[in-house]
C-alpha cells in the first residue's frame, strides 16, 4: 500500500469516559460533571462510538484496497477494478481518507492512555497492544503467500525477519503488510508523546503547549525539506494526531478555546495535505479522480465525528456489539489487504462468483479472520506481554 497522504492507523484502543485524575490540578470536567448524578445518568464506562468509528474507518480502507485502486488487486479481479465497479469504485478511491481520521482517533486515545500514567506503564501498553496481532499477522501472510498455488509475491527471508520489529520502512526492508506503513506513523507519534509529554507528567498546559509546538515545528519542516526533520516530524500526518489530542482535551475539559483552536488549526492544515496528496488533474491514465470538495468534505466528518464523541453526544450509541467490533478492528485492518488478494481470486477467478458478492465475502472473511486472531493471539498474549514488561504480577 502506498502512503495516501496519512492512520488505525494502526488503529487505537477503545477508551473510558472517566479519565484519570489531572495532575496539573485543573478540574477535571468529565469527572466534575459526574458529581452528584445517579449511575442512569452518567455516561457509558467505554466509549463504544469510537469503536464504531474505528470500524467505519477500517472498512473505508478495505474498499479502497479491494475496489478503489489497480496493482495487485488487479491482478486478483481479473481485471481493474473500476471494470469490476464502474460506479462504486469511483468513491471506493475515496476510502483511503480512512487512514486521516485513524490518526484522529489515535491523538483522541493516545492522549488518554497516557495520562496520568508513568512511561513504562505506557510503554508496555503500546506494545502488547501492537505486536501480537502485528507478528500473528507477518506469519500469515508469509506462509499464505509461500503456498504454490497462491501468485502473489513474499519479501525475501531477511526482510521478513525485519519486519518483526516494525521498523522495515526506515531501514528500507520490503513490507510483509502493505498497511505497515502507518504502523510506522504511529511509533514516531508514540515516541514524541511519550518524550514530551507522558515521561514529564501530563497536564493541561503540557498537552497544549506540545500541540503548538509540534504544529509549527512541522510547518518549519516542511519549509525546510530537510529529510531527518520529516522523518521526526511528520509534517503530512501530524495534524491529525495533533487535532485528535485537541478533541481529548475537549473531552477532559470541555468547551475550551484553547482546545478548539487546536482542532480548528490542525483541519485546516491536514486538510491540505490531503488534498496535495490525493488531488490531481482530471487524467485517463489515472486509476481515479478525486474532487477537492469531497475530499475536505470526508476529512471534515472524520473530526466532526470524533468532536461528538468527545462531547458526549454519541453516548446512545452504547450497544455492546460495537466493542466486539473495535476489538476486531486492528487485526482485521493488519490482515486485509494481502490476504484479501488471496480471497478475491480465490471467490472471484476460481469460483466464479460474481464481484459485488465476492467483495461482500471478502470483507466478511477477513472480519472472521480477525477475530480468530483476537481470540487466539490477543487475548491470551497481551496480558502476559503488559506484565512482563510493566513487572505487574497476575494477581
Amino acid at each position: 500500500m502506498t502512503a495516501p497522504s496519512t492512520a488505525p492507523g494502526p488503529l487505537p484502543d477503545a477508551v473510558t469516559a472517566t479519565p484519570p485524575a489531572d495532575r496539573s490540578g485543573v478540574p477535571d470536567a468529565p469527572v466534575a460533571a459526574l458529581e452528584g448524578k445517579p449511575p442512569g445518568q452518567r455516561p457509558p464506562s467505554r466509549l463504544r462510538a469510537l469503536d464504531g468509528l474505528r470500524l467505519v474507518a477500517a472498512l473505508m480502507v478495505a474498499c479502497y484496497h479491494y475496489g478503489g485502486r489497480d496493482g495487485e488487486i488487479a491482478k486478483a479481479w481479473g481485471s481493474s477494478p473500476s471494470h469490476q465497479f464502474p460506479t462504486a469504485s469511483e468513491w471506493f478511491a475515496y476510502g483511503c481518507l480512512g487512514v486521516q481520521i485513524f490518526f484522529v482517533i489515535s491523538g483522541f486515545v493516545i492522549c488518554m492512555s497516557g495520562w496520568g500514567r508513568p512511561l513504562k506503564d505506557f510503554f508496555a501498553s503500546r506494545v502488547s497492544r501492537l505486536f501480537p496481532a502485528y507478528w500473528a499477522a507477518i506469519i500469515l501472510v508469509t506462509a499464505v503467500f509461500a503456498l504454490p498455488a497462491v501468485a502473489f509475491a513474499t519479501v525475501s527471508p531477511s526482510d521478513t525477519l525485519v519486519n518483526f520489529t516494525m521498523l522495515q520502512q526506515p531501514l528500507g526492508a520490503d513490507r510483509v503488510l502493505g498497511v505497515c506503513w502507518t504502523l510506522w506513523a504511529e511509533l514516531r507519534f508514540y515516541a514524541l508523546f511519550a518524550l514530551f509529554v507522558v515521561l514529564p507528567g501530563a497536564s493541561r498546559h503540557r498537552v497544549v503547549l506540545f500541540c503548538a509546538v509540534w504544529t509549527l515545528a512541522a510547518a518549519m519542516a516542511d519549509a525546510a525539506d530537510q529529510p531527518l526533520l520529516d522523518i521526526v516530524l511528520m509534517p503530512e500526518y501530524a495534524p491529525y494526531f495533533i487535532g485528535g489530542i485537541g478533541l481529548y482535551l475537549v473531552h477532559r475539559f470541555g468547551n475550551d478555546a484553547l482546545a478548539w483552536g487546536i482542532v480548528g488549526v490542525s483541519f485546516l492544515i491536514g486538510q491540505r495535505y490531503a488534498v496535495d496528496e490525493l488531488w490531481h488533474p482530471q487524467n485517463p491514465d489515472f486509476f481515479s479522480y478525486r474532487h477537492t470538495s469531497v475530499i475536505i468534505g470526508i476529512v471534515a466528518l472524520g473530526y466532526l465525528a470524533v468532536a461528538l464523541v468527545a462531547l458526549g453526544k454519541l453516548n446512545w450509541a452504547n450497544w455492546r456489539w460495537l466493542t466486539v467490533a473495535g476489538a476486531l478492528t486492528y487485526p482485521f485492518y493488519l490482515v486485509h489487504e494481502h490476504l484479501g488478494w488471496v480471497a478475491v481470486e480465490t471467490l472471484h477467478q476460481d469460483l466464479d462468483i460474481p464481484s459485488h458478492a465476492t467483495f461482500a465475502l471478502t470483507i466478511a472473511i477477513m472480519l472472521a479472520l480477525a477475530w480468530l486472531l483476537h481470540k487466539l493471539v490477543e487475548n491470551p498474549l497481551t496480558p502476559v506481554i503488559k506484565r512482563s514488561i510493566s513487572g505487574k504480577r497476575k494477581r
